[in-house]
């Protein structure tokens, strides 16, 4: 029986996202995702390169692992052969941390102590942005859409230009001032851009509305549950209004990581209500299209979140989701059934594996920390208790499981990567998720020791401490 139901699709254009600012895939490995996303019926791909790619406005703004020009080509070049529309993302204000990290870019920061946004009034700010979508453009010469984000803007308004700014015309007219002539740009071209919708839901203006709506796409946002449930930027009344104001309207749930950047896996159950809910709302409010998004890090300076290969179920699910708008008959293992079909079911196993003896190692190891500490405070502020090699205990078993569980689990992740990620994507992975626990583990192995120096002797011995230096841990004298 086909995974596939529906003989004609219930969202026309299902955006497969492709975030590769954090654990991105190797060259080859990104070209074996397209014909997974192509037999989920995604047509098309929302490719959010951000410092893998081979960037010539400033080659700083590259990863040390960013693709080569003949990688894009080659990756455009089997987009096409799969019927994969290759929409680009851009960042235009919101989320900029990688130019303006960059030394030499501080002046065009909205905050001068932070990264994220863009200052729109700032000379030459725009021009970056132009910049880099002729960048892009150079080698996707040929794609008719183009995602300039624009989203989370935290600061937005708050640089003394800006501020007055705002106060004189509104957040809508600095919004406008910013990025029609962007729009513009790429209209001339024949291209339609898109941009993300929360920073316009508590426009005012209705003059502003229509005029965005006339030159970009808007696309809503929102990852639990039912729009007509929520009360944040993607409510169904807010969805609503930009319909009644004429803008041309998208929607995006996700595949993964709409559980928190630190969590392991997706929650297929909320992945499959959210994009169900999704499909539902299409033909309500005229949605051109559905991105399936997938982040690999909340923003370019956060942790990295869950790789693709430990989500390829999930992006399967939300895929027949979308196509058909009812969950596949078989669920989770149907979709998995696909997968093994294009021969990748064994590696997402093993993959999903790793994922979740890792995601074990730091349960375990963060609720001993906290066990640890705690009784640590007990002798601390109790004279009486300090004798009883209690803390000692903790420490032992926090020991032993960070020896065998973290080696274990970090070289079966090494494994079940190896050839998807570059190495120094696996290492950070990994020390992002255990090197906190280590060096944890390493200062209150140093407290437990001024704390219990008897029971501490007796049970690591005299060479026994886990580092040298020990902190200072103000006891109460009896």
């Amino acid at each position: 029986m086909s995974l596939f139901r529906s003989p004609q699709p219930v969202v026309p254009v299902r955006g497969l996202h492709l975030d590769l600012k954090g654990v991105p895939p190797t060259p080859r490995r990104l070209l074996e995702l397209l014909k997974i996303a192509a037999a989920a019926r995604y047509n098309a791909l929302l490719v959010e390169w951000e410092d893998m790619f081979p960037w010539t406005v400033d080659e700083r703004f590259r990863c040390e692992t960013a693709y080569c020009e003949a990688d894009v080509r080659s990756f455009a070049d089997q987009a096409g052969r799969l019927g994969l529309e290759i929409i680009p993302l851009v960042q235009c204000l919101g989320h900029m941390e990688t130019p303006l990290s960059v030394r030499g870019y501080e002046h065009l920061r909205e905050l001068p102590h932070l990264s994220n946004c863009l200052n729109p009034l700032a000379p030459g700010a725009r021009q970056l942005v132009e910049a880099m979508i002729d960048d892009v453009l150079r080698l996707l010469p040929d794609v008719k859409r183009f995602h300039l984000g624009g989203d989370e803007a935290w600061s937005f308004g708050q640089h003394p230009d800006t501020k007055a700014y705002v106060e004189r015309h509104g957040k809508g007219a600095l919004y406008l001032h910013h990025v029609e002539p962007i729009l513009d740009k790429l209209s001339a071209l024949g291209i339609r851009p898109i941009l993300w919708s929360d920073m316009m839901s508590h426009w005012e203006s209705p003059e502003a509305l229509r005029a965005i709506g006339k030159k970009a796409d808007l696309c809503p946002w929102g990852y639990d549950g039912h729009p007509d449930q929520w009360d944040y930027h993607s409510r169904s009344e807010v969805i609503q209004r930009f319909k009644d104001h004429g803008i041309p309207l998208w929607g995006a749930t996700c595949y993964k990581n709409g559980s928190g950047h630190s969590a392991e896996l997706p929650d297929a159950q909320a992945r499959q209500i959210n994009a169900l809910a999704w499909a539902e709302v299409t033909p309500r409010f005229g949605l051109k299209g559905l991105f399936a998004t997938a982040w690999s890090r909340f923003n370019t300076h956060q942790m990295q979140c869950v790789p693709i290969d430990a989500a390829l179920d999930c992006l399967v699910l939300v895929g027949v989701c979308l196509h058909d708008g009812q969950a596949p008959q078989g669920g989770l293992e149907a979709c998995k059934g696909l997968l093994e079909e294009l021969g990748e079911r064994p590696r997402l196993e093993t993959c999903v594996a790793a994922m979740k003896e890792l995601a074990g190692v730091r349960h375990y190891g963060w609720r001993e920390i906290q066990n640890l500490r705690e009784q640590i405070y007990v002798g601390t502020m109790d004279c009486r208790r300090r004798g009883s090699g209690q803390a000692c205990e903790f420490l032992r078993h926090l020991r032993r499981h960070m020896r065998a569980g973290g080696d274990t689990a970090a070289a079966k992740f090494r494994r079940a990567f190896a050839g998807l990620l570059d190495e120094i994507w696996i290492d950070r992975y990994l020390g992002e998720r255990l090197e906190p626990l280590w060096e944890e583990l390493g200062s209150l192995d140093a407290r437990v020791r001024v704390l219990e120096p008897d029971a501490y002797t007796a049970m690591f011995g005299q060479a026994g401490a886990w580092n040298t230096v020990a902190p200072e841990l103000p006891l109460k004298t009896p």
